[in-house]
């Protein structure tokens, strides 16, 4: 799975672009010192394998790479595509009046460093009033099945509605990510962030524990996240409703805004926090969550 899921973050740099048909794949391998020789001969070719079939299931292949060795085990890599003009997606042409679209949920490193604590009592003792065990473990379910999904489906889609701009969801959280984005922007314009849609019960573990609350602000590091599109107003519902109704049930949201700005981004004070069910799990209660959205008059449901 750590290899599927390197492959999926790796892929994602091309489909931020709207490029959906992959080139060339390299991958890169690091084999930890630390390992047995026993050990490395179990564990590599899992993580080489699960890169190749994310690989394929992107319809491309690994034709190469480098492998070292280090004191710990990391596996990236690098996709390439030769494109047309007209085959990819300038990430800078916003506009106001555009909305934001995050197509998947956060709270993918709550959700892993929640699943270590089961085993730290230390740690387990600082959320365990607000998570039971069996949540945790939907979570961190949930968490590595959205690492694994490719960002291809949404690629395509974001494309034929019009998508303005566009950007891959990572390491520097979905706040980073906007910013970023919006400095890249041709038009005077800001993002404003209005929804937070988070892995069910991650943000309860987020407000239990001491210090800053980087997933409650934006800013809580992703692996392999969604893509943030800008897409004008009337047809990002339909995108929504496409991407969940496409065959693989993945669910996107409308986060917020874009309006006339100087090129940054923000999260609102007091963001909805959108409880994200486990896929298979019974859905939630139904909510209005029109009220957050008065700003851009779509039907989020």
């Amino acid at each position: 799975m750590m290899g599927r899921i390197a492959c999926a973050n790796v892929l994602s740099d091309l489909y931020a672009m709207g490029v959906t048909e992959c080139d060339n794949v390299l991958m890169l391998l690091s084999v930890s010192q630390r390992m047995s020789e026993e050990e490395r001969d179990k564990v590599m070719p899992l993580i080489i394998r699960g890169f190749r079939d994310a690989a394929e299931d992107g319809g491309t292949s690994v034709t190469g790479g480098q492998t070292v060795l280090n004191p710990w085990v990391i596996v990236g890599g690098v996709a390439t595509a030769v494109c047309q003009p007209s085959e990819f997606l300038m990430p800078d042409s916003a506009v106001p009046g555009d909305v934001l679209v995050l197509t998947k949920p956060l709270g993918t490193h709550v959700a892993v460093s929640a699943h270590h604590w089961l085993d730290n009592p230390e740690r387990w003792n600082k959320i365990k009033l607000v998570v039971t065990r069996e949540e945790v473990e939907l979570a961190y379910q949930e968490a590595v099945c959205s690492m694994a999904t490719l960002n291809r489906t949404a690629a395509g889609l974001m494309r034929a509605f019009g998508a303005h701009a566009a950007t891959d969801v990572s390491g520097f959280g979905l706040l980073g990510h906007a910013r970023a984005l919006a400095a890249q922007q041709r038009h005077d314009v800001a993002f404003v962030i209005h929804n937070l849609p988070v892995i069910a019960r991650m943000a309860a573990v987020s407000k239990a524990l001491p210090g800053p609350r980087p997933l409650l602000q934006g800013t809580s590091p992703e692996t392999s996240g969604g893509l943030l599109i800008c897409l004008p107003r009337e047809q990002a519902a339909r995108f929504c409703a496409e991407l969940k109704g496409g065959g693989e049930g993945h669910q996107a949201w409308i986060i917020g805004i874009v309006e006339k700005g100087a090129r940054g981004a923000r999260v609102i004070e007091k963001p909805r926090l959108i409880e994200v069910p486990p896929r298979g799990a019974p859905p939630p209660p139904p909510q209005n969550l029109h009220g957050c959205l008065v700003h851009v008059d779509v039907d989020v449901d």
